[in-house]
Order: structure tokens, then sequence, then C-alpha cells
């Protein structure tokens, strides 16, 4: 019996040899052909500013061309559903925000990220801050706080879109605080900086990324960031663990994401290429200078913050009840 089974796998061992010969094949020449970024949010967010960061340098990396394919709408799932019926073989990626992972609660979504997607490299993250317009009275998170339990419910406030994590942080603040806001959620950080800026709404969740020349100009005026303490990114602010919510911490992220099934091979040299490209000083220079930290994990480090970052947010969104329609 022993003898048959050698020889039953040594007669096979050719015929996987040759099955496995096209995948080989195609991680040596990858790429042959221009690469697609997708980038589940409209022009003008923060995705889309990491993406245009990096692209010029991965394109010379790579040796192809880089094409970025914005596919905006419903907090990033328009774009993550794209991406995830796409061909696995190299030739289209994703940059996720941090919207992957509260999605999967938030909705009823056609895949679930760990199972659809290979994780290839936590790119950065950074601390999301509460701004409020120029024109606005408050001057500190208290007096705001203060006006919104005079007032429960008729000062609004813009994120993203439903469900992200800047909308459930400031549902957890919200919860703590013992206040109420009315959220007003845009299909993009880009649409929602245009509405901030415009005054439409006087207060604005978001990540530094997008906001950090408006508050430098002094048109945002930063009210509280969601790390730890203090944060380079935003001088001076503290945090709102530091003003009276104690432990509270939420830092967004983006992370690179490849179609499930994609060949090792293949995200191993994605993976390496990101790596260089976020090594250089330009590009790392330029992203820190818009207000996140390059992180550059492995893959493996990727995979464990994807699904620790499911884990946590989604418990919050099932505690407070956050649904597509909240």
């Amino acid at each position: 019996m022993r003898r048959r089974t050698l020889l039953g796998l040594a007669a096979a061992s050719p015929l996987a040899t040759a099955l496995a010969m096209p995948r080989l094949a195609r991680a040596e020449s990858w790429p042959d052909r221009p690469v697609r970024l997708i980038v589940p949010w409209p022009p003008g967010g923060s995705t889309d500013t990491v993406a245009r960061i990096m692209q010029p340098r991965l394109q010379e990396v790579l040796g192809k061309a880089v094409v970025i394919d914005n596919r905006g709408g419903a907090s990033g799932s328009v774009g993550a559903a794209e991406a995830a019926r796409a061909p696995a073989d190299g030739y289209t990626w994703m940059l996720a925000y941090d919207t992957q992972a509260t999605n999967e609660t938030v909705m009823r979504l056609p895949f679930r990220t760990m199972e659809a997607f290979a994780p290839v490299c936590l790119v950065a993250d950074g601390p999301l801050a509460l701004v409020a317009h120029r024109s606005t009275p408050w001057r500190s998170l208290p007096e705001l706080i203060e006006d919104a339990k005079r007032r429960p419910e008729q000062i609004n406030y813009a994120t993203s879109g439903i469900g992200g994590l800047a909308h459930v942080a400031t549902t957890l603040l919200q919860q703590q605080g013992g206040f109420r806001l009315t959220h007003v959620p845009y299909r993009g950080g880009g649409p929602a900086l245009q509405g901030a800026l415009a005054g439409d709404v006087p207060l604005f969740m978001s990540n530094v990324v997008i906001i950090s020349q408006h508050i430098r100009e002094g048109t945002l005026r930063p009210l509280g960031v969601t790390t730890a303490g203090e944060t380079r990114h935003v001088p001076g602010v503290r945090s709102f663990a530091q003003q009276g919510f104690g432990g509270f911490q939420a830092p967004t992220w983006w992370a690179m994401l490849a179609p499930a099934r994609t060949p090792d091979p293949i995200v191993r040299q994605m993976h390496d290429a990101l790596v260089r490209v976020l090594a250089d000083p330009e590009v790392k220079g330029k992203i820190e200078e818009q207000g996140a930290d390059v992180r550059a994990t492995s893959p493996e480090q990727c995979g464990e913050f994807l699904r620790a970052e499911i884990e946590k947010w989604g418990r919050v969104i099932r505690d407070n009840g956050i649904r597509t329609d909240s």
C-alpha cells in the first residue's frame, strides 16, 4: 500500500508541476501591462490623495502605468464590490479606507472582507479630528458639548458617509458624553470637505489628511483628535481621551488589498514595491505632511490589523444600533 501511494505521488508530481507552471509564469512576468488601482471614493478625499502621492513612484518601481480608478459610492462599498469581483490576476488592486472594517457590520454586502481580499500592506494611519467652521461660536470641545446639551440634535456634523469610522467614532463620543448631534453624511471626504468649508455644516469629523491645510489656514478650528494623546499632526490640540473621554481611540487608516486568490508571489511583489515606495523620502514626507504616519506593514500584519478593526468597530456598531439609515 505504501509503495503504491509513493508511486502515485511520484506520478502525480509532474502533473502538479505542470498545473502550477502558468501561475508561476504569470508571477515571473508580472506586471506586463498597466495595473489598475481602485480608489473606492471620489476624487479629492484622503484615499484619493494618498493614492496619488504613491502613484508616480509606484509606476517607476513596477515599470508599468498605475491607473487610478475612482469608484465612489456607499461609503466605499461600491468600489470594494468592484474590486472583490475583479480577476485575481494581479492587475486590479484596491486602496481601502477605514470604512472597509465598519461597512461589514453596517451594511449587507455581497462579500466578507477577509474572504474576498488578500491583505497586502497597511500603508498608513493617522488621527481623526473634529473641526468647527471658523464662523461657529465654539472655541473648545466643552463649549460645543454644553451647547449640544442645551439643543439636542440641532447641531449638524458631517462625515464622509454613513457607518464610516468618523460616524461610528462620533456616535461613541456622543454616547459617552451624553450629548446628541445630527449626522449629515456625504458621498466621500471630498464632498464633505466642500460642505464644511462652505459652512453648510458647522462641524466635520474627518481624517487630518484632507483638512490639515484648512486647519493651518484657520478656516476649520480643531476641537479634539482621536489619538490617545496629542499628535504632531494637529499640534496644541488635546485628544478626546485627554478631555474626559478616557481610553477613547479611533485612528483612521489606509491599506492595500488584492482580490482573494491573487497568486501569493504577485502579492509579495506588490508588497515589496510598496515598501520601496513608502520608504522614498519624498513620498513618505508628502504623506506625513498631510497628517498621516507611514506604516508599510507585512501582509500578515495587515491581515491581523484588519481582523481586529472589524471586530472592534463591529461591536460598537451593534451596541449603538448603527445602520445605513441612521
